[in-house]
């Protein structure tokens, strides 16, 4: 056998009330040992239950209906063995393990990690429970637990979310497998933390000969990280080879779709970005010719007269299912280009303030004993002052823990703050009672990361929206709020005859424009989106992000947009904000900051951006900022970024740098930078 795993023509089945549907259709692909692969596409593509397959993990009404999976050393296809036998079981978390993406729900609360660890050690090797436990705490140094031997105790909910990966991928190595499967394993930590854990994943697979397979929607991470790319689409591989050519040669319409729907770092600030129209078929519903016709820019007549076409060589070692040749594809490229262009909506920013934010301060107090004894507090947000302009979008970056969405509640007065002064259109609300907020509280509104969660899965889409209406008492009759629906569902691009479905009968697109629909029904001044974009696909992404440009140009709405995507932030932002530890770090004009970054922290961030391209990862160092975050508990003395900062003084661990003006516009709080 030349591959250490080889799968080939899987298919893998769902029964369902109507029939038998395809979730998985004829994927073929392959790994070498030490190689690392990159596999690629929206939710929904089969990427996930590709892999589950390839371990006989899916269980009723799934079922593997065909194909071959090969293991080096192991005999026979794996698929011709029980699902629960004892030679699968050896294979699954000896020879294949697999990250799952969310730590806390994949570690067992009850048990600590350091069992956890052991458990999976004393399943697939022959070491006894000492060894076994002496070579956890090594696992767990080797993935930079600090203090590993007192920490072997611990429980998971005593870990950060990225001190929890970590231990998932502790796991996952601890029964030395051949392969480790990385299935969104870091989607949900902080742009720092991906950047140290995917960089650990491929240390310790170069030095221990391991083969990783990294599943992901991110094309940055995959750029960065993966030698070959597999590109995944309804079920099917469209598109596989070396990750230069899927990135810089790509050639099947789906991959170069996906390309254009994401923006860049080194974007233009008036590139408009290019969504892919339309969703992909559902898995009941696909067509028997290629699935992306609907939604594909370069199809023909022919595209649709013929069965999927299979993977075809169009260039060394390069290989796409589409039925255009290159000439075809390269005719219709130029005729596309030459197409005229979406021009990118037009800000009307008034020199007006709507917002001014002075020394906020929010403290959470901590209690103690059976008494609640306050014993101290949790000082979330320090000093926190910036302004924000009429029809401006500022953008909030910053690690988990930063104080972003706690200094966003300020601003809304979810919270009251301990001290400060926060005026909206010049009045302080930041000490008023809930009766003197009233009139405010329809006038900042937010739009909320994930947009199943936050909708009311009993209420029709209508009344989602009509609830604000009903409440701020904004139309006098019952047929001007059902007009206002209307015209607030076609402004955010749905049809008001939707009116009547539940959230779950919605895609997760539509769903977040439910959510804006619902945002804007108050007609607020201001918005605060909180990772409105993080939850959904690249295509999806795009949409949403060319709404919010095309709806604040139309009604001159201000923005307060929290992400950790710094890409996506630049797009969007006129100024930005970085925060640490519940303090601002520096303040200033989107392009200058991208350009020109002066804090170290600042600097770090945009190093550990994954971009899409793989040229411009080859020139970034390896990890940006090393350790973690410190606890706001236990918050250090001086400056407090001082303990990760490779410029580091005395003075910094000593004083607190002041944010001040260090040029035009641009403030900036580290002693790198003081005028004196």
């Amino acid at each position: 056998m030349n591959h250490l795993l080889e799968v080939k023509d899987l298919v893998t089945c769902f029964h369902t009330d109507d029939g038998d549907v395809t979730a998985v259709d004829r994927v073929s692909l392959h790994i070498d040992r030490g190689e690392i692969i990159g596999l690629v596409g929206e939710s929904g593509s089969g990427k996930s239950v590709t892999m589950m397959s390839i371990q006989q993990l899916i269980s009723p009404p799934g079922y593997v209906k065909s194909g071959e999976v090969y293991l080096d050393g192991v005999e026979g296809n794996l698929l011709t063995y029980k699902a629960d036998s004892e030679k699968m079981r050896s294979i699954r978390g000896g020879r294949i393990s697999m990250i799952f993406q969310e730590p806390m729900t994949s570690l067992n609360p009850v048990l600590t990690i350091g069992y956890q660890i052991q458990e999976n050690i004393l399943q697939h090797t022959d070491l006894d429970p000492e060894a076994a436990k002496k070579k956890a705490i090594e696992m767990l140094k080797m993935v930079k637990i600090p203090d590993a031997e007192q920490r072997y105790n611990d429980y998971p909910q005593q870990f950060s979310g990225g001190m929890r990966q970590r231990i998932m991928i502790a796991i996952a190595l601890s029964a030395n497998p051949d392969l480790l499967i990385a299935d969104e394993a870091t989607t949900a930590l902080d742009v720092t933390t991906q950047a140290q854990i995917l960089e650990m994943i491929r240390s310790i697979a170069k030095k221990t000969n391991t083969a990783v397979i990294i599943v992901t929607h991110n094309l940055g991470i995959v750029a960065r990280f993966a030698e070959r790319i597999y590109v995944m689409y309804s079920g099917r591989v469209m598109e596989t080879s070396k990750t230069w050519n899927i990135f810089k040669k790509s050639g099947h319409p789906y991959t170069k779709a996906l390309l254009r729907a994401i923006p860049r770092l080194d974007d233009p600030k008036d590139r408009v970005l290019i969504p892919i129209d339309g969703l992909p078929p559902s898995p009941a519903d696909r067509p028997t010719y290629c699935p992306f016709y609907k939604r594909c820019e370069y199809r023909k007549d022919s595209c649709k007269e013929n069965a999927m076409p299979d993977l075809q060589e169009i260039g060394p070692d390069h290989y796409s299912a589409c039925l255009l040749s290159q000439n075809e594809m390269q005719a219709k490229e130029i005729e596309l280009r030459n197409r005229p262009q979406k021009a990118a909506p037009v800000k009307n920013i008034r020199d007006e303030n709507v917002l001014e934010v002075e020394g906020v301060k929010k403290y959470f107090p901590i209690l103690k004993g059976i008494m609640r004894r306050h014993v101290g507090d949790v000082k979330a947000i320090e000093d926190i002052s910036y302004t924000l302009k009429k029809g401006e979008t500022l953008g909030i970056v910053g690690e988990s823990g930063c104080g972003k969405t706690t200094m966003a509640r300020c601003v809304m007065r979810v919270y009251k703050p301990e001290a400060g002064i926060i005026r909206f259109n010049g009045i302080d609300i930041a000490g008023m009672k809930d009766k003197e907020l009233a009139p405010y509280r329809s006038k900042i509104a937010m739009i909320f990361q994930d947009p199943f969660s936050s909708l009311d899965p009993r209420q029709t889409a209508g009344s989602i929206v009509e609830e604000s209406l009903i409440i701020n008492h904004s139309c006098k009759t019952e047929k001007e709020r059902q007009e206002k629906v209307d015209r607030l569902f076609r402004l955010v691009g749905l049809d008001p005859s939707l009116k009547n479905r539940v959230p779950h009968e919605f895609s997760g697109g539509q769903r977040q424009r439910l959510g804006i629909a619902r945002a804007l029904s108050s007609d607020p001044e201001i918005i605060v989106c909180d990772e409105p974009i993080s939850a959904l696909d690249v295509s999806i992404q795009a949409q949403i992000i060319n709404l919010l440009e095309e709806i604040q140009a139309k009604l001159g709405v201000s923005y307060i947009f929290i992400a950790h995507d710094l890409a996506v932030v630049k797009h969007i932002s006129d100024r930005v904000l970085v925060m640490y530890l519940g303090h601002i770090v520096e303040i200033a004009d989107c392009d200058e900051l991208y350009k020109h970054p002066f804090h170290p922290y600042t600097e770090a961030l945009l190093q550990a951006v994954p971009e899409a391209d793989p040229d411009v990862e080859k020139t970034k160092p390896a990890v940006a900022l090393e350790g973690e975050v410190p606890s706001i508990i236990n918050r250090p003395a001086g400056c407090p970024f001082h303990n990760r900062c490779k410029h580091c003084m005395e003075r910094c661990t000593k004083e607190v740098p002041q944010l001040t003006e260090f040029d035009s516009g641009h403030q900036v709080a580290c002693f790198l930078f003081d005028k004196e």
